[in-house]
């Protein structure tokens, strides 16, 4: 009867699941092109036309996808927040997508779309791909100047005092080398043409356009340090030639997570950098792990809703996965508990036509479903049910052997769904959802998905348990097991009692994890991530002894329950 419930229920629950999926899947992708009607209204009336110039100077960025598309909202922002009046040019490729390019007009930047230059190194990174398209800012002849910043820069503070920079201007970073994350360029048709001239035949230490500038600005690391506090009559005396930009105007995440703080005044700061390899701002968990990307956050938050469903940074599409990901745990959840429903009503109708069996079936529900109530611990019931191999009537004896490596394939299952679990997690979750949803969505599907594989793996050593019994007691020795004083010890434990003690500390040790940090006020990324080795380490631990008593528990549990219901 159990076993048909189980099979009817997995039946409905895969069902649904499915139903649920294909559901989301229609409307993700209806929100892909559905998303382009959202944009092309309530555009903003004050946003500039694309390729259209209304200054001499501007602010200029790069964006090669939509991947990028949420920095560089974010950094028009930061801009903005400044209160410049200068263009916003936002150089877009091919990658991108209408929509993405409505949205990026609507935040007030002008759009030039532009071919991606090819990348002449064939010993690169293959993030670095289109690199050298950045090249093109140098060939911005609408401009008398530009200052280029990075997709994952944010502005701090106003930087209008960049415009006075000489002809070229940069960061030194890692000792003598120019950093092309934040530059002030004087665009030129013939400086362009020379470049793509040499781009063929000049050395790259990075393979990509870092690499070629740095070698092509010969002698740019004994440039004059740019100081905006010059007065403007000496600074057009002096000739055009390259100036160093100080660490104010392209501060470090990478160095900052070296020594947890800022190499100068963090009051003082222009321009922040967030430079460490494919760990960006956007990406839910940096902030669990980089205190300035709080920053970076609380700028994102303040992204305007000109279009429907893209305040705060978010976007049709990954606002429908995110809902659809957030329902289906619960909807699955929500099944089970009406299958356990059915299940109650199934037993009750077993009472009715079991006949001899009734009371010890009244006794095992009231036990099993009464809130408070508890039913005997499995030691306890093997030591009462125990005999010798052969009783006084000939008959065999009850075997409880639990198999020597249960509890190690307990644990191998365990882990395996533990790290299965969150690998489905990660790969489900959009990287660019807000942290706490990540959290959020994280946890729900870690133990969800493991609940319901581990659940099924007990549910096997139950059956096992179950198989191995040898030998049943009798129903009147279960009534009369039953009947015991035994029975309402306080030190028995009911197994939902302690199933779920098992994993409710378990669960509780994982929540504590990320929370460890925060707890301890650390702020250093090694510190940080030295905290979360040991919470790790600790769930390992509470992980392994909580599986092996399970398994054990249930196995057991499987004998007993085979002892009690044969006839």
């Amino acid at each position: 009867m159990g076993t048909e419930v189980c099979t009817m229920f997995r039946g409905r629950l895969v069902l649904v699941l499915f139903l649920v999926v294909i559901f989301s899947n229609v409307f993700v992708s209806s929100a892909g092109s559905s998303s382009r009607s959202f944009l092309t209204e309530g555009l903003n009336p004050q946003a500039k036309i694309a390729g259209q110039s209304r200054s001499e100077h501007a602010y200029a960025t790069l964006l090669y996808g939509d991947e990028f598309l949420l920095g560089v909202r974010v950094l028009g922002k930061s801009i903005r927040d400044t209160g410049v009046t200068k263009d916003m040019v936002a150089l877009v490729s091919d990658g991108v997508s209408d929509a993405g390019i409505r949205l990026l007009e609507a935040d007030g930047w002008i759009v030039q779309r532009i071919e991606l230059l090819a990348n002449p190194n064939s010993k690169r990174p293959t993030r670095f791909w289109g690199v050298y398209t950045k090249l093109k800012i140098f060939n911005m002849t609408d401009y008398r100047k530009v200052v280029y910043l990075d997709a994952d820069t944010i502005v701090t503070r106003s930087i209008e005092d960049l415009f006075e920079c000489q002809s070229f201007c940069a960061n030194l970073k890692h000792s003598e080398r120019l950093n092309s994350g934040v530059m002030v360029v004087e665009p030129s048709r013939d400086l362009f043409e020379d470049m793509m001239s040499k781009v063929g035949n000049t050395y790259s230490y990075t393979g990509g356009d870092q690499g070629f500038l740095n070698s092509y600005y010969v002698g740019f690391a004994d440039a004059e340090l740019f100081n905006p506090e010059l007065s403007p009559e000496i600074r057009k005396a002096r000739p055009k030639k390259m100036e160093r930009l100080t660490t104010l105007y392209n501060a470090d995440v990478g160095l900052f997570a070296l020594a947890n703080k800022w190499m100068v005044d963090a009051s003082e700061l222009r321009v922040i950098h967030y430079t460490l390899g494919p760990l960006k701002p956007w990406d839910w968990y940096a902030e669990w792990l980089l205190e300035p990307v709080k920053m970076w956050q609380d700028i994102r938050v303040t992204l305007e809703e000109i279009i429907p469903g893209t305040g705060q940074g978010r976007d049709p599409r990954t606002s429908l996965i995110t809902w659809t990901l957030f329902l289906i745990p619960l909807l699955a959840l929500s099944y089970m508990k009406r299958a356990l429903l059915l299940q109650i009503q199934k037993d009750l109708f077993g009472l009715a036509s079991s006949g001899s069996v009734f009371f010890t079936y009244a006794r095992q529900l009231w036990y099993k479903y009464k809130p408070g109530a508890t039913l005997p611990t499995y030691s306890t019931l093997i030591t009462a049910i125990h005999r010798d191999p052969k009783d006084a009537n000939g008959d065999a004896g009850l075997s409880c052997v639990v198999p020597n490596y249960l509890g190690i394939s307990a644990i191998a299952v365990c882990f395996f769904t533990l790290f299965g679990s969150l690998g489905l997690a990660a790969f489900l979750i959009p990287r660019q959802v807000m942290p706490w949803t990540g959290f959020l969505l994280t946890y729900e599907w870690t133990f969800f998905t493991f609940l319901v594989v581990f659940a099924k793996y007990l549910d096997y050593v139950y059956s096992w348990g179950r198989g191995t019994a040898t030998k049943s007691l009798s129903v009147a020795e279960e009534i009369s097991l039953y009947s015991t004083d035994k029975l309402h010890s306080k030190n028995s434990v009911s197994w939902d009692t302690e199933t779920s003690t098992y994993g409710i500390v378990t669960a509780l040790v994982a929540l504590l994890i990320p929370a460890l940090p925060r707890i301890f006020g650390t702020t250093a990324i090694f510190a940080r991530a030295g905290l979360m080795v040991s919470g790790v380490f600790l769930l390992a631990v509470v992980a392994t002894y909580s599986a092996e008593k399970l398994a054990v528990h249930w196995f057991l549990k499987g004998q007993n329950d085979c002892s009690y219901l044969e006839r």
